[in-house]
């Protein structure tokens, strides 16, 4: 399921824009400054809730406006779905087919938006916060539990974590602890499933992309020797003198390895960009293995950091995914990608359509 109509309201530069779009290709070309990322975060917004430049929704607001809105339209099986999204200060609104949405998940049941952007080396070169969101936008997609889970796990952690900072009595730190190990214990274990399915995919990614074999490693968030409840009682002195659960899945990571060699801080920014390309486009591929239609990739100027050869294997990754493609560019056409498509011109916020792709 692609997007066919977007409509966008007071976002950033962007006072009013409404498109028709291509089910395969949409480029989008206009000089720096001209919207061109706006209109991808707007995109990204609609299928997850936040933008991938921020995490509050509020500071996209047009200057002078009062809230911004994205609403996008697709076909499923012959009906038209609706998407939308309403941002102001303090409050976010979201919608899903017609009714109100208690979070982005709902949204990304049919709108499922992935980003490479100039930033994307962030994924390995910060914390494991990204990394862990990444991890577990991929599980959401193939684990019909997933949620679930991950809403009980989080629940219990705040609850033990109140207790611990009220100085609780043991009994109920015990039954908070209990909650936290048994949902702790199927989140991580999901995740592991997931990328026993990822990994296959991302070996064939690394390889095409930058002929090495990419692995993924996952630390759970606790001593890799023993239960989750081992764990809790073990780190229970430090746990009430801090008021914290200091071990479990919300302090996992993963550890990208290239032929075997641990990625952070050892390969260049240009390498952290391709590598992670690599782990979104393996991802996007893995997903449309498993669900068919409903991704969309967001390519903000590829061209813009990468020499020639690694562009060129990039774009070849990218033609194969079933997709839906919205590119940037400064200039008229991006070698590599599909002949036929939908161009727009941009500039100061303003959208329009031009020639075919």
């Amino acid at each position: 399921m692609s997007l066919t109509r977007l409509t966008i309201d007071d976002l950033r530069c962007i006072q009013r824009a409404e498109l028709e779009l291509h089910p395969r290709l949409n480029l989008f070309v206009g000089a720096n400054g001209s919207g061109k990322t706006s209109l991808l975060e707007a995109v990204y917004c609609l299928g997850r809730g936040r933008s991938f430049r921020s995490r509050r929704l509020a500071t996209l607001v047009r200057k002078g406006a009062e809230c911004l809105r994205v609403v996008g339209e697709a076909r499923l099986q012959g009906q038209t779905v609706t998407l939308g999204l309403e941002a102001r200060a303090g409050e976010t609104r979201l919608k899903a087919r017609g009714a109100t949405a208690a979070s982005a998940a709902a949204l990304a049941e049919y709108h499922r938006p992935q980003v490479i952007d100039p930033d994307i080396h962030k994924l390995l070169e910060e914390g494991p916060g990204r990394r862990r969101r990444y991890l577990d936008w991929g599980v959401f997609h193939v684990e019909p539990l997933f949620l679930a889970t991950w809403q009980r796990y989080h629940r219990a952690i705040k609850q033990r974590n109140a207790v611990l900072r009220a100085r609780g009595a043991d009994p109920l730190l015990r039954a908070w602890e209990e909650e936290v190990s048994v949902a702790g214990e199927a989140l991580s274990l999901q995740r592991l499933e997931y990328l026993g399915r990822l990994e296959p995919v991302l070996r064939e990614v690394g390889e095409r992309l930058l002929g090495a074999a990419i692995t993924l490693d996952y630390t759970r968030g606790w001593t890799s020797k023993g239960t989750l409840a081992e764990a809790l009682r073990a780190d229970e002195d430090r746990d009430r003198r801090f008021g914290i659960t200091h071990s479990g899945p919300h302090r996992a990571d993963v550890t990208t390895r290239v032929d075997g060699v641990a990625a952070r801080d050892r390969v260049s920014r240009g390498q952290q960009k391709m590598l992670a390309a690599a782990l979104v486009l393996a991802q996007l591929k893995a997903q449309g293995e498993g669900h068919g239609a409903g991704d969309v990739l967001l390519l903000d100027d590829p061209a813009a950091e990468l020499d020639a050869h690694h562009l060129g294997r990039l774009l070849e990754l990218v033609a194969d995914l079933p997709a839906q493609l919205w590119v940037t560019s400064l200039a008229g056409q991006v070698p590599g990608l599909a002949a036929e498509g939908a161009m727009f011109h941009v500039e100061h916020g303003r959208i329009r359509p031009t020639a075919t792709a």
